[in-house]
Parts: structure tokens; sequence; C-alpha cells
């Protein structure tokens, strides 16, 4: 608690006490022999002891300690304080008026005290006039308070005086961040959270807020809807939680590879937390934006492929490549799977797949026949730039599961399509 008495020479008194949750301490306990140097003070000192246990050596556990001082706050907490205004004459204090300014290195922001009263009253004798302000502080550094008092004398001459307040306003968590580029147009965030306050915190929760032009998945929970945490995502001072989330364009967005190049922003990261005693806090970080696409001349993508396959059938697949490059190519494909001993599939595939502008996708279909069961990666597809007679091999296009063929009924069984592969990359260095 701050009391600040103004001058003598002022007639009213300003009291400022900021409002906030005990600390809990553990009283230390001291004992001595008679014949130690202290003698016997320690043992005095801890019998008159509120905390001390009688007849023992130990303390009663922890106390709750009132605040002591103004103290510091985290960055997302609420800042409250008390404010007072004492008429200590015997007399009565006209036009008195009291107001309060935040101030930081950046702003300055007025708060209202007593809104729905006049400003300018009449404090009869020992009469206070007292409100509760509250701002979210949403800035680290010195914030001072400054609280500003006016008034007239019984003379009629106008009074005013001023006091300040200093507090710290202090970093609570360490949120650090990583995009991962999969290899469709999808994102992966990972969120590295780390308490650094002094004592214990709970994540009440942890959210990306995304923009228009993502969606956002969280991968925090398991498939019946828990969290893959406990209970209570609670922090000890240092220690750090992680967080992921999948990020998807838009369908009019997505494929569109000009403009996810310019779609940098993804959202932001909106955290509230609670300390031991309760106290709320909450913290959003600034946009964050997804790491650069890097995108080769070709990009092969697996759009349409099956799990699960039955050995001795032919295995189909779907398959669309763009041209990511500023130049026109007529593109030659070839894949060839030539029986050998330990082959996996076999297969011959060699046709022109046309001329393909900038920017633009052609689709087409493969087929392999599988020849051994277990899981098997369809690789070596080779596309070939008839113009500038470049060549661009993809490794591990897909991988399917070859089962034998009594593995289950076809009433039973389905198969599930999914994305299995995008390049954007030649896997081997273009060859000329």
């Amino acid at each position: 608690m701050a009391v600040v008495q103004p001058k003598k020479d002022h007639l009213l008194a300003l009291k400022v006490m900021r409002l906030t949750r005990p600390t809990l301490v553990s009283p230390d306990v001291f004992v001595s022999e008679s014949t130690d140097l202290p003698g016997n003070l320690f043992n005095q000192l801890r019998e008159n002891d509120a905390t001390n246990v009688k007849g023992s050596d130990i303390a009663g556990g922890q106390f709750m300690l009132l605040p002591q001082s103004f103290g510091n706050i985290y960055l997302g907490e609420t800042f409250s304080s008390y404010i007072c205004l004492h008429n200590c004459t015997t007399h009565p204090v006209e036009s008195v008026s009291v107001s309060a300014e935040l101030q930081s290195d950046k702003a300055k922001i007025s708060l209202p005290i007593n809104e729905n009263k006049p400003m300018n009253i009449t404090l009869n004798a020992n009469e206070t006039i007292d409100d509760v302000i509250h701002h979210e502080v949403r800035e680290i550094g010195v914030h001072i308070l400054v609280c500003e008092v006016h008034y007239k004398t019984p003379a009629g001459l106008d009074e005013s005086f001023r006091k300040f307040f200093k507090f710290h306003v202090l970093k609570p968590l360490d949120v650090q961040t990583k995009f991962y580029n999969a290899e469709t147009d999808e994102v992966y965030l990972e969120v590295q959270i780390q308490n650094i306050t002094a004592g214990p915190i709970c994540l009440e929760t942890v959210e990306l807020q995304n923009t228009d032009k993502y969606t956002v998945t969280s991968l925090n929970t398991l498939s019946n809807g828990e969290s893959v945490f406990k209970s209570k995502n609670m922090l000890q001072p240092q220690n750090s939680c992680q967080f992921l989330y999948c990020i998807k364009p838009i369908p009019e967005l997505a494929g569109n590879l000009k403009q996810l190049k310019l779609e940098k922003n993804i959202g932001k990261l909106d955290i509230l937390w609670r300390s031991n005693l309760g106290e709320r806090g909450r913290l959003q970080t600034s946009q964050l934006e997804r790491s650069p696409i890097e995108y080769g001349d070709i990009r092969l993508t697996v759009i349409e492929a099956k799990n699960i396959v039955k050995i001795g059938e032919v295995f189909d697949f779907m398959c669309r490549v763009t041209n990511t490059s500023e130049r026109v190519m007529e593109l030659q494909l070839k894949l060839n799977a030539k029986p050998e001993l330990g082959c996996q599939y076999t297969g011959s595939t060699d046709f022109l797949l046309g001329t393909i502008e900038p920017e633009a996708s052609k689709d087409f279909r493969l087929s392999v026949f599988p020849v051994k069961i277990g899981l098997i990666s369809v690789t070596q597809l080779q596309l070939t730039d008839t113009f500038l007679k470049r060549t661009y091999e993809f490794e591990d296009i897909v991988q399917v599961l070859v089962v034998d063929k009594d593995y289950c009924d076809d009433e039973e069984f389905e198969m599930d399509k999914y994305v299995r592969y995008d390049s954007d990359k030649p896997a081997a260095a273009p060859a000329v």
C-alpha cells in the first residue's frame, strides 16, 4: 500500500493503493542454544511468531503476505488501484476534483474516476471520495500513475497538487514460433511458450486466430476431443509447453502459387493464463507470417491415390504437374520400372505431356503393377523440358501398402484416397 500525504499546506490527503492478491510465504525457523552467541534470542523470536506451532520447532506452513509496495506487474495483466481523497480539515472544501493518468514510454492513458458523479464537488469535514480504476497493461517497461487533485480554499483560491507512483511492467511469457511448409499448401506452426514469471501459471487457452485467407486446425487434442496435455496446463517458472497447428489456405487460394506467395499473414496467437492465486493475464502476439515459399521450375503433386492395394492388381494414381517457372515448357514424361531381382513393382510409361504455360497445370494418370507385399514407394519419375533439354527427377512420389489378396473382402474394405506427395523441387540436380 502506498500512502501519500500531501504537503501540510494542502487541505486534502491523497491515498493510493494497488489492488492485488497476496503472496504466499513460508516463515523461517531458527533455533539456538543458550551457550550460542545469540543466546535465547532466536528462541524468543520463534515463540512470539504467529506462524509458529507451539511446543514444536516447525512452522505452521505457508501464509498470505499482504502487498507491501506497488511492486511489479506482468504484461497482459489488469492493473487495479484504489484511489482515496480525504478532507483532513474541520471545514468544507469546494470544487474538488481528482483525475488519474497512466503514462508509459509510448502513450498516456486517462483513467476515469467517479464517472457517474459530478467532478467539482464539495467535501465536508472528514469526508472522503474514492474509486477503483482498472487498466489492462499492453506495454513492457516503466509505467507511472499520475494522480492530480484540484480544489478551492475557503478564501476562493485555486489549489492543486500531483503525486506519482512508478511501477514496472515485465514480460510474463517467452513465445517462440516455427513454421514448416508442407509438401502440399499446408503450413504447420509449432509454438513454444515458456513461463518466465517468478511463480507458476496455468495456461487456460492458447488459440491461433487465423486470417480470412487461411483456416486453422488445432493438433493439440485427441480424436475423442480431450487435450493432449493434463487437465490443467501448469507451468512452473522457466518451464515450457509446445503447441502445434495445421494451417490451410481457403479453397479459393489453394493451388494459386502466385497468390500464396503474397498472402504471408497467418494470424495471431491469443494466450490466456492465470497465476497461482487466480490473477488473469492475456497476451496476444503480433501478426505471424509464414516462411517464404520457394518453388523450383516444376511442382509435382499426387492428387489422388489409394492407401492399400492388393498384390497382382494394377495400382493407379493421379498426378498434377505445375509450371512454376516464368517460361513456357514442353514436358516429356518417363516412368520405367524394369523387372529385376528385389523389385517392388513394374511398369513402363513414356509419353509427351505437351506445352504448359507459366503458373498453369496439367493432370495425368500413372499405373504400376505391384509384385511384392509390403510398403512400396513409387520413384524415379523423369520430366524432361524438350525446349531446354533439361531433365527433372522425382523420388518417392507416392507410397502404398500392398497386401495379400485374401486380406479382406471387397465389401468390407474401403480404399481411402489421399495426397501423398508434392514436390516443389527436383530430387536431383537437373541434368542438361
